[in-house]
């Protein structure tokens, strides 16, 4: 059986919301897609499975786009173990674009607890508008709390407002996820009273379904061959049209489904630590280093929240990893104290300062622009 699959635009937040409504009490399924998004060259299907409710497309900020195909089921699942994690429904501020996972997590969420979320104003996402925002959520007896979810940059643009902070402050939950959120910028925000929870997860898990490093919920993490595996109700179908990838990407073991992740980590006493991609490595000088570790260390470094570590190759050390930032620093000063962590091999060979580091809108670093500076540099 089928249904039709609708795309609808995401300018206007409300449109996606009563789009996400309907797919969910079993209407239409949704594809919700940027309007300034370029055009795929693969169209969207006209119709998909009756399970399908949702269709997310994921950025390739690291490789090939995919369409993401997720039930009802699991997304009421995820809305539902979510809550539960966090204390109970409440009322939400939308700060995300809805054409990614995060902010379409938001919309789940709201529609579960019967809340309709505050929009921070469309555009440029600013401090003032977040802090207006957050004035206008109203909760109510059946959804009582106030939560929000921010990528590390925006939640670093709200702390330096005095009154976004205060009104971040009011918040029970402040959802951080998107990239690894720098120790110091979470330092920062609990130091001003916020209540932070640093989220992981991805299409592939209808959003965030770790937080603080604790799977919610029936939530299992293992780690295979130095890859994390989840398993849970609130994994996608797979890939639309696309079943050797979903194949290789879903997989069963044990009696349950696991999605591969493709993040190294390790899980020590039910605790998840990402390290980083599988194939975010550089061979320098023999030894294998790990970009992710090298880049959780540099942002530790005042100033440096936004900075990203990517490879280049070397004549004599085969690779080496490379900072970008937009903010100046001494190369000594990075390679001191990486080296002093991870040794001799991680130590960045080079720090290239530009104007501003390359994103996407959804927050994440443009892993592949970034590496195309590193090579014109």
């Amino acid at each position: 059986m089928t249904r039709p699959l609708v795309t609808s635009g995401t300018s206007d937040p409300s449109v996606v919301l009563r789009g996400l409504e309907a797919a969910l009490a079993g209407g239409p399924a949704l594809l919700p897609v940027a309007e300034d998004a370029p055009e795929r060259p693969d169209p969207a299907p006209a119709v998909v499975p009756q399970r399908v409710a949702l269709v997310v497309e994921t950025s390739g900020s690291t490789g090939t786009g995919k369409r993401v195909a997720l039930s009802s089921e699991a997304l009421l699942a995820g809305a539902a173990a979510a809550d539960a994690a966090l204390g109970g429904p409440g009322s939400w501020v939308l700060a995300l674009p809805t054409h990614y996972i995060a902010g379409l997590n938001v919309l789940a969420r709201s529609i579960a607890a019967g809340t309709t979320p505050v929009v921070v104003r469309p555009g440029h996402f600013d401090a003032a508008a977040f802090a207006d925002a957050a004035e206008r959520l109203v909760t109510g007896p059946a959804a009582p709390r106030r939560y929000t979810s921010l990528v590390p940059v925006q939640l670093a643009r709200v702390l330096d407002d005095d009154r976004a902070t205060r009104a971040l402050a009011g918040f029970d939950a402040v959802l951080v996820g998107g990239q690894a959120t720098p120790a110091p910028l979470r330092q920062r925000a609990l130091d001003a009273g916020v209540r932070v929870v640093t989220t992981y997860g991805a299409s592939e898990t209808s959003g965030g379904c770790v937080y603080d490093g604790v799977p919610f919920g029936t939530v299992r993490a293992e780690v295979v061959d130095g890859e994390l595996l989840l398993a849970g109700p609130m994994l996608a179908e797979g890939y639309l049209d696309d079943d050797a990838r979903t194949a290789a990407t879903f997989v069963e073991r044990d009696g349950l489904r696991w999605y591969r992740t493709g993040d190294a980590a390790e899980v020590v006493d039910g605790r998840v630590r990402v390290l980083g991609r599988l194939d975010d490595v550089v061979i320098s000088g023999g030894e294998k280093v790990r970009l992710g570790q090298v880049e959780r260390l540099v942002r530790e470094l005042p100033g440096q929240d936004s900075a990203v570590v990517t490879g280049r190759a070397s004549g004599e050390w085969g690779e080496v990893p490379v900072v970008v930032t937009a903010r100046p620093i001494d190369l000594e000063t990075v390679r001191d104290h990486v080296g002093t962590a991870l040794g001799r091999a991680a130590r960045p060979a080079a720090v290239v300062v530009v104007d501003a580091v390359p994103m996407l809108p959804s927050g994440k670093p443009d892993r592949r622009a970034v590496r195309a500076l590193v090579a014109e540099s």
